[in-house]
């Protein structure tokens, strides 16, 4: 495990994850909003659930991510990769204190549900973006990670299934994080929405 104080090792992982990044789109650009994200975000404004913090919304059918600013207009939308398992379990209680190899095929979801986001780092030292930091569920930057699994090829794909590889978190394109995640849920706090994919809607939709 690459620890804070050993410099090399640390520089290392920089250009590891500066490897990962491709051309540079404009994620900034106005986005097509699938409409069940497009209620939730209407839901959210109408309500005030965010509470005027800046807020995201993830839809797990079409493995997307899409960030607003607190007054509403789309900051910017992403493909995702998400957990390897469908279904909208809750995340397992201390599943963040075991060791990820422990984990079951069952257990590498990404929950369903409304979360309070905080800016942090993990143990490397790299920002992300909790969401359940009990459960070490962070939204963050597509990272090095073993050739078979193909991560940056199956952030890439346009079939949704195809990038449901992680073990829980929502892993972004680098530039997506810098660009877009960075300025907002990284900079504040902020909710991220995680839109059922096996329970309806509008059993997530609440009033505040």
């Amino acid at each position: 495990m690459l620890r804070l104080g050993r410099p090399l090792a640390a520089a290392l992982y920089a250009f590891a994850l500066a490897a990962l990044a491709h051309a540079t789109p404009d994620w900034t650009m106005p986005a097509a909003v699938s409409a069940d994200a497009r209620e939730v975000a209407g839901w959210v404004l109408d309500s005030d659930d965010h509470r005027g913090r800046p807020f995201a919304i993830v839809d797990k059918k079409d493995a997307r991510i899409y960030v607003f600013e607190p007054h509403g207009p789309l900051i910017g939308a992403a493909p995702v990769l998400l957990g390897l398992t469908q279904g909208d379990r809750d995340a397992v209680p201390r599943i963040g204190e075991r060791p990820i190899a422990s984990l079951t095929l069952a257990e590498r979801t990404t929950p369903a549900g409304r979360f309070d986001t905080e800016p942090g780092r993990n143990d490397k030292g790299e920002a992300i973006v909790w969401f359940d930091y009990d459960a070490a569920l962070a939204i963050h930057r597509l990272r090095p990670a073993p050739a078979h699994e193909r991560r940056p090829q199956r952030l890439q794909s346009s079939d949704p299934a195809e990038r449901r590889i992680s073990f829980g978190c929502i892993v972004v394109p680098v530039d997506f994080y810098e660009q877009v995640v960075a300025p907002s849920l990284g900079s504040q706090r902020g909710v991220v929405y995680v839109l059922p994919e096996t329970a309806s809607l509008a059993s997530m939709l609440r009033a505040p």
